[in-house]
């Protein structure tokens, strides 16, 4: 009797907390409506709770008592919290979770945006990409040039972007501008970008409807970033066949400092490759550059960045209708300095911004008549960023520019020059009305000094997720630009240059294949005209130019379907007519040929330690004014055709020997002709081709990186 009297107060003891329970139950939803099955649901600081099913339902019990914090969680969406009592009875619960914005799931705007880093899910290059690129020998411009929207001018060498001409692109360093951001030359000759492309973690290349917080460019912007902290203390050494440099990386726990030293000298490469140019003296140069980092409190960053060379070349070029050449003496030097931060405060501000400084002088000398330009171009910005939620952020800024350009006749003593002061102010925000839907609205606003003028420009671009892989944008916008300075310096009451923008897109990303088609309208006001141009002297400048530019861009991407292959195609489809310069009819621009296509691979091989590369570039030719027939603009040139190959091989993991031969078949490419300025007695004009420098580059190289990883190189910080 005693042991069934000890077992029955056992059982009631064990039975009263589960009598002493609180049932929790209910449903989970996503604002819409929709159940989410696999929530989690607990109280805070027990082990009791439970999820979700396929029905979005939940059920189960807990022995706690009082007030308690129930907690909801599920990936995707933000956390739910909510203040429960517990007295042992039924509480029932209808819960809705509210969808989160990340970069994860939310969609990007691409519609004219192109981006090179491994940070975005809509990466169409990356950045070991333009350096490995054949054909672009490491040029940041020559690798773009394989993307849609851009075209090939070889005789040129600059980017030109959907019928825009090359001074319609403006290139930015770390949010900053750069002026004189390509390397000094003469006529018909290309140059290249001036920095090192492994200075940069990526870059963001819009060819049309690009942010409110750029401006003065009527076709597109590119913004490039620099690497925040190497890896690693390194040393690299670039042995190659037309120059040489030494990099050396030093890095603490919270700071780094990069130094560069190089030259190039053409001369010996020249002497051993023919050349179609006459050349007194090759293009040679020098330059040192310094990049540092220092990083400060939780989430500071401040970057200097200083670079300076001198290049020199000398060159006797043809003129058509005489045997005599003229000779062209270049001496270039520059400086370009800049300092940026970047610091987050608190969880819902971030603050970034900084100064640049660029000075490019040349000094020409044209047969007996000597020239000195100088352009200094100063750029100050601070931008303030505000979370309001993981749906709502807004950009604020303000920045200035002051630029000033100096021509001299050094022979008979005479200058000209004007000074610029511009203070702009832009705003923008980003309104994700749900992960598949985000709107972005910005507006520009400028005042200059020099014409005591002031303007807007508004920017906006819609972008929806279709499905899980694939998404639409929109894009639209004004955009104004002044003339080039040698048109200001002559005509400093000249305005705004304007081209509006309307872009439509699509894309597709899955497994690592990608696909864009993009179509687009851009239509030009107010261009530069004038009635003619002798002596370096412009008459009768004026804004009366006008034109348009449309067209379709296709962009695909692989390098899952062919085992250590990556391989992408572009084609643009470009009809671009404009009123300028000295035409008096809308003609379409020798810049800008209707039909462009280019073809990149790379591809793996294991065994050899090698990377095997080729490009293929093709356009339908450039139009070319030709005065003995009647009309503008009413000749057009061949095909443009070429094949780059290239080669990568590590003997050892810390080696790259790397070769490279662009235009290997020899095609003889012609980008137009050059005409007489005077008829001859049968009352023609003789003519010149506008030829590539030579039938073909050449490149050898060998990188060496010293360090204690054993297995670093180059491509490394990329």
């Amino acid at each position: 009797m005693k042991h069934l009297l000890l077992l029955s107060t056992l059982l009631l003891m064990t039975a009263l907390p589960i009598l002493a329970q609180t049932t929790i139950e209910g449903t989970v939803t996503d604002g819409k409506g929709n159940t989410l099955p696999g929530a989690n649901i607990y109280i805070e600081n027990t082990y009791d709770g439970g999820s979700t099913d396929m029905d979005g339902a939940f059920s189960f019990k807990t022995a706690e008592k009082g007030a308690q914090k129930l907690v909801v969680s599920m990936i995707g969406f933000h956390g739910y919290t909510q203040s429960i009592t517990c007295e042992g009875e039924k509480i029932s619960l209808n819960i809705t979770l509210k969808e989160k914005i990340d970069q994860m799931n939310a969609v990007t705007i691409t519609a004219g945006a192109m981006e090179a880093s491994d940070m975005k899910k809509s990466v169409v290059m990356k950045p070991t990409d333009i350096v490995t690129t054949s054909g672009a020998v490491g040029d940041i411009v020559g690798a773009l040039n394989k993307l849609p929207g851009t075209s090939t001018v070889g005789n040129d060498g600059r980017l030109f972007v959907r019928g825009g001409d090359a001074s319609e692109t403006n290139i930015y360093f770390d949010g900053l501008q750069v002026g004189n951001a390509y390397g000094s030359t003469a006529q018909n000759m290309p140059t290249r970008s001036r920095f090192n492309a492994e200075l940069f973690k990526g870059s963001f290349f819009s060819t049309g409807g690009y942010s409110a917080e750029y401006g003065q460019a009527l076709s597109s912007a590119l913004v490039l970033n620099t690497v925040d902290m190497p890896l690693r203390n390194q040393a690299d050494i670039s042995l190659m066949s037309i120059g040489g440099e030494y990099t050396q990386s030093l890095v603490g726990k919270r700071n780094a400092l990069t130094g560069t030293i190089g030259f190039m000298d053409l001369g010996p490469y020249q002497s051993l490759i023919n050349q179609n140019f006459d050349w007194d003296r090759a293009p040679h140069s020098w330059n040192a550059e310094l990049l540092g980092r220092q990083k400060y409190g939780k989430s500071g960053l401040v970057k200097g960045f200083v670079h300076a060379e001198q290049m020199q070349f000398a060159l006797n070029q043809e003129q058509p209708g005489t045997t005599e050449k003229q000779s062209i003496d270049m001496d270039n030097h520059y400086y370009f300095g800049n300092a940026s931060f970047k610091q987050g405060l608190g969880d819902t501000w971030t603050i970034n911004g900084g100064v640049s400084y660029s000075d490019n002088t040349d000094d020409i000398q044209i047969n007996d008549n000597s020239y000195s330009l100088r352009n200094q171009f100063n750029h100050a910005k601070v931008v303030a960023v505000k979370d309001f939620s993981d749906r709502i952020a807004l950009k604020n800024g303000i920045e200035y520019y002051y630029n000033t350009y100096t021509e001299r006749n050094n022979e008979d003593r005479t200058e000209r020059s004007f000074t610029d002061q511009q203070l702009n102010h832009f705003i923008e925000m980003d309104w994700y009305l749900s992960k598949k839907l985000v709107m972005r609205a910005g507006l520009r606003s400028t005042y200059s000094e020099l014409i005591n003028k002031g303007w807007a420009t508004p920017r906006a671009s819609l972008a929806y997720k279709t499905s899980e892989n694939g998404q639409v944008s929109f894009a639209y916008g004004t955009f104004k630009q002044f003339a080039k300075n040698e048109i200001r310096v002559q005509a400093p009451e000249s305005t705004n240059t304007e081209a509006e923008h309307f872009i439509l897109n699509y894309m597709y990303a899955q497994n690592g294949r990608t696909f864009r088609v993009e179509g687009f309208q851009k239509n030009y006001d107010k261009l530069i005209q004038y009635e003619s141009f002798q002596n370096n002297n412009y008459t009768g400048i004026s804004n009366t130019g006008s034109g348009y530019s449309r067209g379709l861009d296709l962009f695909y991407r692989d390098n899952r379907t062919f085992k250590e292959t990556d391989f992408w195609v572009t084609y643009s489809f470009v009809d671009s007519k404009r009123s300028y310069n000295g035409f008096e009819n809308q003609v379409q621009p020798g810049f800008a040929p209707k039909h462009n296509a280019s073809v990149v691979a790379k591809h793996f091989v294991p065994f050899l330690n090698s990377q095997i590369g080729g490009s293929y570039s093709w356009n339908s030719g450039y139009t070319y004014h030709n005065p003995n027939l009647a009309g503008e603009m009413q000749e057009k040139t061949g095909n443009y055709n070429n094949l780059s190959l290239s080669w990568s091989y590590l003997p050892k993991p810390n080696i790259i020997i790397h070769f490279e031969c662009s235009n290997v078949l020899g095609t003889d490419n012609i980008f137009g002709y050059e005409y007489a300025n005077q008829a001859d007695a049968n009352g023609n004009y003789a003519a010149l081709p506008v030829q590539q420098s030579a039938d073909r580059f050449i490149f050898l190289g060998v990188f060496i990186t010293l360090s204690k990883d054993k297995n670093a190189n180059m491509l490394n910080n990329l």
